[in-house]
């Protein structure tokens, strides 16, 4: 990387201040003050990966490919649940009136990892874990992960037959979930020849014979503090034993399930932390001490981003995860208020209702420190509003189920300098840009496919080995994103390469045109298409939503992107939306969806 040299009047946002007066990004490059950063990125680094340090990295062999690894993180699930233990009468989960202690938490996966082993639950089985976000999930998951079981969390979104298809496919032998999806699959289950077990919780009902209740094993919530102290059950675990298997959230096609490892879980504790010290040290200031704090957690934990992201580092540092029925910003606000929460988001339609809201100037909102959000690009001007009506701190990043969530980071003043990035890649991280092909790396600058390379990255598609070829390269994953590297290795996701538009020959990236279109003040959310064209073969066209109360018409927004971008990426038609753009679970726009809306119109 190159030796930065950015300050607050020569911040390389790509922006030119004359042309933009009082655009989101000028103000954002005025929102850093004098003096940042104090140091390099590379100088950061040096100081922070020393020997000794908390960052510590050391070069290991995994799979035949040599990596930077962390040297400081738990060998196994099994030894975080240990560490997690130690934090005795903290809060580890809060939901509704339900508050489980880290100690009654610890008591209730031992009691679990217990009944599994008698039940025959053994190193390999799958287990599948179908339930939304309660006080239950993670109980479930390191019971299962802490005896070499591999957990197979399952969208809670879908419906019987997509529920069936990944039992099927994973030959699950157990499912442990919660009344609503036992609802959706109890009529299933038994053409699932594998699944052997079924164990349900909070079903108020008779249960139907041979399906067990989660209640009679380990109590409800309330009761995990009085559950007997017992230790997990003896298993040797390495870091590269297999441990979950998570489900694609393609919007193609049936869904691959990636084999992630005890390491790849377990990689985004330091790579967290390591954001938070590196924005202190870049302003100057020294890397603060790991402090609990309270996050408000919207992501579905059946995602790498809620569940290896967030819950890992977590229960590593003892911090309080409070999870919510559904999504309300109203009740999140008075959440935020009640319990002091330091930090929430998940994808940025979640913060633009947090900041759009009429009721929230009802709340006190001011504990609230840092709002992150992945899945999709946010527009600057997100960016900007979380620093000035919040007073905290956004954060961002990128990754994918197949790199066990965190790959790059991107928070505080360095995303106030580039929003439109999604950082650099962590110290343990490769990132590289290639051709469509996958043979030539691509220049400085220039748009190509990103592949990313590091021990996040999962082992193989489960039962998949044609795609698992296509996909895992040399220790390198392909991950179908368009996207370029600036000359410090900031990254800038231009959109998939399946999403690229090709009107006659001229290649349009959507995130151009939508980041345009972000820029308009009338504009929240936005999202670009390829529609037919009987001879430029597609032709681009967008959806967007509107900020509450804004006006603007199709034509002038047509005119605004064709004074900003060649001719030939103006949208030809524009449709507005009441509502915001309909994403799937991990927060990406369902492109797909939004195309047939054009279907029909002249």
């Amino acid at each position: 990387m190159a030796e930065s040299s950015v300050s607050a009047t020569s911040v390389d946002n790509g922006v030119d201040a004359e042309d933009c007066g009082g655009s989101a990004e000028v103000k954002l490059a005025a929102a850093i003050g004098e003096g940042w950063p104090a140091v390099s990125l590379d100088a950061c680094q040096e100081q922070l990966c020393a020997a000794g340090e908390r960052f510590e990295m050391e070069i290991q062999n995994i799979r035949g490919v040599s990596l930077r690894v962390w040297k400081n993180v738990p060998d196994s699930l099994a030894a975080l649940a240990e560490i997690g233990r130690e934090h005795g009468d903290r809060l580890f989960t809060i939901y509704e009136d339900e508050r489980v202690t880290y100690e009654a938490w610890y008591r209730a996966v031992a009691q679990l990892a217990h009944k599994l082993d008698v039940a025959g639950v053994k190193r390999g089985d799958r287990v599948a874990l179908a339930m939304g976000n309660l006080p239950e999930w993670p109980v479930v998951f390191f019971a299962a992960a802490s005896l070499g079981a591999i957990v197979v969390p399952l969208n809670a979104w879908w419906m019987p037959a997509e529920l069936t298809y990944a039992l099927s496919d994973s030959g699950a032998s157990v499912l442990v979930c919660d009344s609503e999806r036992f609802q959706r699959l109890k009529d299933v289950c038994a053409d699932l020849p594998e699944l052997q077990s079924v164990v349900v919780s909070r079903w108020q009902e008779e249960l139907p014979e041979g399906v067990l209740r989660l209640e009679d094993w380990i109590g409800s919530p309330a009761d995990y503090h009085s559950l007997p102290v017992l230790s997990l059950p003896s298993v040797d675990l390495c870091p590269e034993d297999e441990a979950t298997i998570f489900y694609t959230s393609g919007t193609t096609g049936k869904p691959k399930g990636a084999v992630g490892t005890h390491r790849n879980c377990l990689t985004n504790i330091l790579s967290g932390a390591y954001s938070t010290a590196r924005a202190a040290v870049r302003r100057g200031e020294e890397v603060p001490e790991p402090e609990p704090k309270v996050s408000l957690v919207v992501i579905p934990l059946f995602h790498v981003t809620a569940c290896n992201a967030a819950m890992m580092g977590t229960i590593f540092y003892g911090h309080t995860m409070i999870f919510m029925p559904g999504w309300d910003p109203v009740k999140a606000f008075g959440i935020i208020e009640r319990e002091k929460v330091n930090s929430t988001g998940g994808v940025p339609t979640i913060a633009w209702q947090l900041l759009e809201h009429p009721e929230r100037h009802k709340f006190d909102l001011s504990s609230i420190e840092a709002v992150s959000y992945g899945g999709a690009p946010a527009a600057p001007d997100l960016v900007l509003r979380i620093h000035e009506e919040f007073g905290a701190l956004p954060a961002t990043g990128w990754g994918m189920t197949e790199t066990s969530a965190t790959v790059t980071l991107l928070s505080s003043e360095e995303y106030l300098n580039r929003p439109s990035s999604c950082g650099p890649a962590v110290p343990v991280a490769d990132i590289k840009i290639m051709d469509l092909e996958g043979v030539n790396e691509m220049p400085l600058g220039e748009v190509g496919e990103l592949w990313a390379k590091g021990p996040q990255v999962v082992k193989e598609y489960w039962g998949n080995p044609e795609e698992s070829r296509k996909t895992f390269v040399d220790g390198w994953v392909r991950t179908g994103d368009l996207a370029k590297l600036d000359e410090e290795g900031f990254c800038y996701i231009v959109g998939r390469a399946k999403e690229l538009v090709i009107r006659g020959g001229e290649n349009i990236y959507p995130s151009e045109v939508e980041n345009v279109l972000y820029d308009h003040p009338a504009v929240t959310d936005a999202a670009l298409v390829g529609i037919p064209h009987r001879t430029l073969g597609e032709e681009p066209a967008a959806v967007v939503h509107l900020a509450p109360g804004s006006e603007v018409t199709e034509e002038e927004l047509k005119l605004w992107v064709r004074e900003r971008l060649a001719i030939f990426k103006t949208p030809v038609k524009i449709l507005f939306s009441d509502t915001i753009l309909p994403r799937n679970a991990n927060g990406k726009i369902l492109k797909l969806q939004l195309k047939t809306w054009f279907e029909g119109l002249d």
